[in-house]
């Protein structure tokens, strides 16, 4: 029995329909090097999602590799209760630097770091006296993870429905993503629309809302919705004014992925200085992809409305694996390389605007497809809406240009009928063209396929493999 049967049979893969394992076997992959992977029948496939958003800087990148292997030596693991170590120290010093926030504390996965900041911007009020502030907003289109928290902002309703009943659900506010604008409503109207929409509910509910949550400039699960940083600039300006906390999500969109090493930098507030979160959520990027880690940071008054000699008074939250060394060193790692630069003098973000203008170049036939709706792009970071058929009940086009593209050496995972990439940083020139040219002969190959079904007609074990996000 080959390693994708056996997979089938033991393991529970996530965000899937089993069932449609049966037709398309997981793909066995026995080793990585850069952004390649190699399967079992040795065929490469290029990793043009960075496996989920997470890798940075391809895989086997020796710095983390070196770095890990070191602290193996050192200690592996230890409990961060009532004990410390240098790598989670040094690490914690160093976001703080960062992110101009501080007291870092640890988790191993986005959706546990949603959970503890949400925990702990209501707690906060709590511990001042402001107890009925305990409930949240989120965004139209908002992804935050799929524990019971972080589904309860999450506003993808694949994810959300099915545990409904479960779940403290939020009040969801129009996202600024242009693409959601009235017909004929202008993309600079919507946002005001979206600003006005966020000041009047906060207007009449900021004495029962702790925090808004959101996913700074990208919106990954909901196709990578992009929205303009002066969005965020309103939304400082709201909580300040109306005693709100603002949760930025950065898990996805942090590290570069954006163009700067914080999504929410690149909004510049009155004072000509980047507006700042109270809380912000890192993971994915964090150790380059390598280790689970997640870790949130917080302003010094949240950190002081928790200084009390009650316990009850404290952050009661715990993860077995908090702070684990490894992953410390692995995220230090990371930090080191965006601090390196290279003969010419450039830096990891640098070198990222060079790579993204060559690759944008070379997507402009996908971006004049016939049937590409709309396209956008920031950072390291590519999407392109398209037309799929409307007369038919075919839902399966993420699955379909997942299976075409495995076969034509490319890792895709459309989100609906949103194709994009997030590729690591390392690609070569060849590789770009590689990936360029791969997307457009994919595109071709899976529209062949739908238009070639018959109109109206149900396909067997209709439904996308794999929903977008976990």
């Amino acid at each position: 029995m080959n390693w994708s049967e056996r997979s089938r049979q033991a393991v529970w893969h996530p965000c899937t329909q089993m069932k449609q394992h049966a037709q398309l076997p997981p793909r066995a992959i026995v080793s990585a090097e850069g952004p390649w992977l190699v399967d079992d029948a040795g065929h490469r496939i290029l990793d043009a999602v960075s496996s989920w958003w997470v890798n940075l800087f391809g895989h086997g990148f020796a710095p983390i590799r070196e770095a890990i292997t070191d602290q193996l030596g050192r200690v592996d693991h230890i409990m961060l209760a009532g004990l410390t170590h240098p790598p989670v120290v040094e690490l914690s010093e160093r976001l703080g630097q960062l992110t101009g926030l501080g007291h870092a504390f640890y988790a191993s996965d986005g959706a546990s770091a949603t959970e503890i900041a949400l925990k702990m911007s209501a707690h906060s009020w709590r511990n001042r006296g402001l107890g009925g502030k305990h409930r949240f907003v989120g965004l139209e289109g908002g992804y935050h993870g799929e524990t019971a928290g972080a589904l309860s902002v999450t506003d993808i309703p694949l994810f959300r429905e099915a545990y409904a009943p479960l779940l403290r659900l939020s009040a969801t506010l129009p996202s600024p993503d242009p693409r959601r604008a009235a017909p004929g409503v202008s993309a600079e109207q919507h946002l005001q629309h979206c600003i006005d929409a966020l000041a009047a509910h906060l207007a009449e509910h900021a004495h029962g809302i702790a925090a808004i949550i959101l996913e700074p400039l990208v919106q990954g699960a909901a196709g990578m919705a992009m929205h303009d940083p002066a969005y965020l600039v309103a939304v400082r300006r709201l909580c300040d004014q109306h005693q709100v906390h603002w949760i930025a999500d950065e898990i996805a969109v942090g590290f570069g992925r954006t163009g700067t090493l914080f999504a929410h930098q690149q909004a510049i507030g009155p004072d000509g200085v980047a507006v700042k979160p109270d809380f912000i959520c890192l993971s994915k990027g964090l150790t380059g992809g390598v280790m689970p880690l997640s870790a949130v940071l917080t302003t010094d008054a949240v950190f002081q409305a928790f200084w009390d000699d009650r316990t009850v008074h404290g952050f009661l939250h715990s993860h077995s694996y908090t702070g684990n060394p490894l992953a410390c060193r692995a995220a230090l790692a990371v930090l080191d390389t965006f601090a390196a630069r290279d003969a010419q003098g450039r830096d990891v973000l640098a070198r990222n605007r060079e790579a993204a203008a060559h690759f944008h170049a070379l997507t402009e036939p996908l971006r004049r497809h016939p049937r590409v709706k709309a396209h956008r792009h920031i950072g390291m970071v590519w999407a392109w809406d398209i037309d799929v058929r409307s007369d038919t009940t075919e839902p399966t086009f993420a699955q379909r240009c997942h299976r075409v593209a495995l076969d034509a050496g490319l890792l895709l995972r459309p989100i609906g009928h949103t194709l994009y990439v997030m590729p690591p940083y390392v690609l070569s020139p060849d590789d770009q063209r590689f990936l360029a040219d791969g997307l457009l002969t994919v595109l071709d190959a899976v529209l062949a396929e739908v238009d070639a079904l018959p109109a109206h007609t149900a396909v067997p074990g209709a439904g996308a493999a794999t929903a977008p996000m976990a």
